[in-house]
């Protein structure tokens, strides 16, 4: 039996299937091209970004590598080199005089503005006799016993002898104690008064560098004297003394001595800087300090180098401590330790 051929035939549900089939296929096919248009596009950004960036940097150095080409080195010409030379030569010039101003004023050289002599002759000496606020009744006896006052005192002054009694100020500055003075000065006219001083006893070392300087520029004298307020003086006999040592302007003058250096704090004499006076803890000669001498090149030099100086405990031990880097002629008088029982003696305690 023959077999007929046969037509095949889709319904619609097949059409369906095969369609939705296909657009899948397409819609699947299509992302991995949108993210390669995306990755390409934002690539395309970053470069031009780049090539941007590049170019102005280029811009930028270029116009540097302008502004440097137009400073290049100028040849100098001789007239210019010749005022750089002079300009050396000047600065060298100027060098020079200051390490030679300053070496003089080492030396102990300064001009100075003196209000101590109308005559305009050097005085030969000017006494500082350290008082305190307390000390009026102390000063009234000096005024009545070896001190000069009034009338007596502008004589004496005459003759080349200034003495004035030497105080600061109080803490408190302006109170009581500082109005006192000031009247009893507009009275007697024989005070020092060192409105830069503090009066206060742990401050009394540093009252030498206040003397010295202030009276140093108030007065052109030979010879400084430092004089405690508790001792007599014999007048005459300290100035004859003065007067043989005139012709020395490298004089340190007084009762010599040296001593133990007291470590242990709460004891009378203590001394802050004991350590630095080695294992035998003594102190290096200095004068006493109830009276000293120092000459004129020596007060100057302390007026001079008063804000780098080094104080001690006590006056005297700093002022010793000061000429030992001087070339100081140190002059041991007896007559000038006050509890000697010379009769030529100088001072005694009062």
């Amino acid at each position: 039996m023959d077999v007929l051929p046969t037509t095949t035939s889709y319904s619609k549900t097949d059409r369906k299937s095969r369609s939705s089939t296909k657009s899948s296929v397409n819609s699947s096919s299509s992302k991995p091209s949108l993210f390669l248009a995306f990755f390409s596009c934002f690539a395309w950004i970053y470069i031009a970004g780049r090539l941007w960036q590049d170019a102005e940097n280029r811009k930028l150095l270029a116009n540097l590598l302008h502004k440097n080409s137009n400073q290049k080195p100028k040849y100098l010409t001789v007239e210019d080199k010749l005022t750089v030379f002079g300009c050396r030569d000047l600065q060298r010039k100027i060098v020079e005089a200051e390490m030679e101003l300053t070496l003089v004023k080492s030396q102990g050289y300064l001009q100075l503005q003196q209000s101590g002599s109308t005559s305009g002759k050097r005085l030969l000496a000017v006494i500082g006799v350290y008082t305190g606020f307390g000390s009026r009744l102390r000063r009234n006896v000096f005024r009545g016993s070896w001190m000069p006052k009034g009338d007596a005192l502008k004589r004496l002054e005459e003759r080349g002898v200034v003495i004035r009694f030497v105080i600061g100020r109080s803490a408190n500055r302006g109170d009581s104690l500082d109005r006192n003075i000031d009247e009893e000065n507009r009275t007697t006219k024989d005070f020092l008064i060192i409105d830069g001083h503090e009066e206060a006893e742990e401050e009394l070392p540093k009252k030498a560098k206040f003397f010295f300087s202030t009276a140093v520029q108030k007065w052109d004298a030979d010879f400084y004297v430092k004089v405690d307020d508790n001792i007599d003086i014999d007048l005459d006999v300290l100035v004859e003394l003065l007067e043989s040592r005139r012709s020395q302007d490298n004089a340190y003058i007084g009762c010599m001595k040296s001593g133990e250096v007291v470590a242990e704090e709460g004891r009378p004499w203590y001394e802050p800087d004991w350590w630095k006076f080695g294992d035998e803890k003594s102190y290096f000669r200095h004068a006493s300090g109830s009276l000293f001498i120092l000459s004129r090149k020596f007060a100057q030099y302390i007026n001079i180098n008063s804000a780098s100086l080094k104080t001690y405990a006590y006056d005297d031990t700093s002022v010793g401590s000061w000429m030992m880097g001087l070339q100081a002629t140190y002059i041991d008088d007896s007559r000038l330790c006050c509890s000697n029982a010379r009769q030529d003696k100088v001072c005694s305690s009062a």
